[in-house]
Parts: C-alpha cells; structure tokens; sequence
C-alpha cells in the first residue's frame, strides 16, 4: 500500500500544482511556455512603471507561482512522509532478514538504498519549494534569463544590470522596482538557510542517536551494527552538506545585491 501510495504522490507531484495553482479568476497558464511569456510581458511593464507595487500582470504570474510551489512542497512533504515510513518497514526486515536466502537479502538492500536515494530528492524538493513559496518572485527570475531573445526584455535587463552596478559600485539611488527584486532575492536565500540550518539540527541529532546505538550493538550482531555505522556516515556527510548550503545561503542572504548582479550576469 505504501508503495502505491509514492507512486501517486510522484505523479501528483508532476502533474497536480499547475491545476492546484490555477485560480477561478485567471485560470491560470497553459503551459510552461505561456508562464514565460506572460511573465517576460509583466516584468517588462513593471519595470518601465518605475513603481514598487507589482502590476496586474506580474502580480498575477507571481500569485501563480507562489500556489504552484506551495502545491509541490505540501505533495513532496507527504511523499518524503510516506518514503520515510517505508523505508522504516524496509530497514526492520533487512534486519531480519538473517534466515532468508542471498537473493532476498539482496533485493531488501536494494530496495532500502532506492527507497533513501527517492526520499533525499523527496527532500530536496521540499526545501527548494518551501524557498519559492516564501519569495515566489525571485524563484521566477531565472525565467526572465534563460534563453531571453526577446529586444525589448533583452533591454530590459540591460537596465537593471547597469542600475544594479550603479547602485553598488557608485552608491547611486535604487529604483524601487530594484529593491523589491533585492529584497526577494535576500528573502530567497534567508529561507533556504533556515531550512537547511534546522534540517542540520535534526539530522546532527538523529546521527548522535544512530551512532549511540551502534556503540551499544554487540559485535555479535554485525547486520545490525553494519546498517547502523552506514547510516550513521550517511547523516554525517548529510549533516556537511545542509552546513554548508545553510552558511552559503546566509552569506548570500546577507549582501544579495552582489548576488543578484552576479546572476544576471550570468554568474549565479
């Protein structure tokens, strides 16, 4: 039944946030190409406006995308839930799985590593979507670069590259439409520091557990103690990894404008 159940939820994570992020009003967009170009079109005018407030248009492709990342970050949170709760089933019988042949053993072992190996990318997309459902703007700013060829958005970031240069290089005044992207862009980073940061602690706490109960498995029960010291280097290495993404994103968080030129020049 778990398994059935991860299968939907990897579909649904596909498929379902376009229609979940379709609101009655505006119906949302047809396809990611329409996002694109409807995004490009709002930026564009908001930019040009010269005020803070989003337009119409920007503020509609951005409502979007914030229930689009709030949709896949609540499926891929179950899917983590339900992946988790299975690979608990699937570490209970490798442990005891002692009177079963080579094979079987094999297949447990496969499975329980397939099985980590989806529930980490399973928590990536949690992360990454709990990052744009807090700041949906700058999530959508790698849609404005990507293959731009459009004359009048290519001016466009022109513009804000120069102002950006401007602003950080000769401390000239930031047009507000720039300090919102500024703004987002700190607010981008800040989320996925925190994140990682508490996943950090959660997985520095499980490791100490890990490694406590393997110190106190006798060397008799050398399955056991294997998947524990296994699993105990697997939180460690995790517990590096989330470090250093937390400290990068806190740096980021901290100065985003430099950041922020350095993406849209192609450096981020």
């Amino acid at each position: 039944m778990l398994v059935a159940l991860a299968v939907a939820l990897a579909a649904a994570f596909v498929i379902a946030p376009r229609t979940l992020a379709a609101s009655r009003s505006d119906g949302g967009f047809a396809d990611e190409r329409d996002l694109i170009e409807a995004l490009r079109a709002a930026f564009v005018e908001y930019w040009s406006s010269g005020d803070r407030d989003f337009s119409h248009g920007l503020e509609r492709v951005v409502d979007y995308w914030f229930r689009y990342h709030v949709a896949k970050a609540v499926i891929a949170a179950i899917l983590l839930i339900v992946l988790v709760a299975l690979g608990a089933l699937l570490w209970k019988a490798f442990l005891r799985a002692g009177g079963l042949g080579t094979g079987r053993r094999a297949a447990l072992a496969s499975a329980r590593v397939l099985v980590t190996m989806l529930a980490l990318f399973s928590l990536v997309m949690v992360m990454a979507n709990v990052q744009g459902t807090v700041a949906p703007f700058a999530s959508l700013l790698p849609m404005l670069v990507i293959g731009a060829t459009d004359e009048e958005l290519a001016d466009t970031l022109d513009q804000v590259r120069q102002r950006l240069a401007d602003s950080l290089s000769a401390g000239d005044r930031t047009p507000p439409a720039l300090e919102v992207m500024i703004s987002d862009f700190s607010r981008y980073h800040v989320a996925m520091a925190v994140v990682a940061a508490t996943l950090a602690v959660v997985l520095i706490g499980t490791s100490v557990v890990v490694w406590k109960r393997f110190a106190r498995t006798g060397s008799s029960d050398r399955r056991t103690k294997r998947a524990l010291g296994s699993s105990g280097v697997l939180l460690a290495l995790m517990s590096l990894v989330v470090i250093v993404v937390a400290w990068a994103n806190a740096t980021n968080a901290a100065d985003p404008a430099p950041g922020l030129l350095a993406f849209f020049e192609g450096g981020w």
